[in-house]
């Protein structure tokens, strides 16, 4: 692990203020709050959610349709579910959030990205798929929520099978 310096007093500083903060006798998660303003203070519910319906529910939309203006990447065949590369570009205008979705995970919601006025669109990250599902790319527009999605088999032990 290669630390800049900077880095590495950032990782103190912010060990040695939790650390007071736990000592003054908050809660470990008040106190990681405390240091860290943008930690979840609370369980984010949308991550409770188990399929595409229920994580459009919780992100405040009725219900998603689905869209060919949503470009979505990924291999159709994963030898590794713990790291499955995913690509998702949004042409449809408006866009204010895609979020990465795969049912058959524990939780269904792998990543939200809110996307700011006047960038472009596009998310590319790797995310864990448990088995083999569907995976979906969830965008939220200001017309509401539109999807597209992909199967991706998950093989065992990289059998491709």
């Amino acid at each position: 692990m290669n630390l800049s310096r900077r880095a590495f007093l950032q990782a103190t500083a912010s060990g040695t203020a939790l650390l007071l903060v736990a000592a003054t006798g908050l809660a470990p998660r008040r106190a990681a709050a405390a240091v860290n303003p943008l930690a979840p203070s609370d369980h984010r519910p949308q991550f409770e959610a188990t399929n595409l319906d229920d994580v459009v529910k919780q992100l405040g939309g009725g219900k998603a349709q689905p869209s060919a203006d949503i470009d979505l990447k990924a291999p159709e065949i994963a030898e590794n579910g713990a790291v499955v590369p995913v690509e998702i570009q949004s042409k449809l205008p408006g866009t204010r959030l895609i979020a990465i979705v795969s049912e058959k995970n524990p939780h269904a919601l792998s990543a939200a990205f809110h996307i700011p006025d006047g960038t472009e669109p596009y998310v590319s990250t790797r995310v864990k798929i448990a088995e083999t599902s569907n995976l979906y790319a969830l965008v939220q527009t200001d017309q509401g929520f539109f999807y597209a999605n992909r199967l991706v088999k998950v093989t065992l032990g990289g059998c491709g099978g």
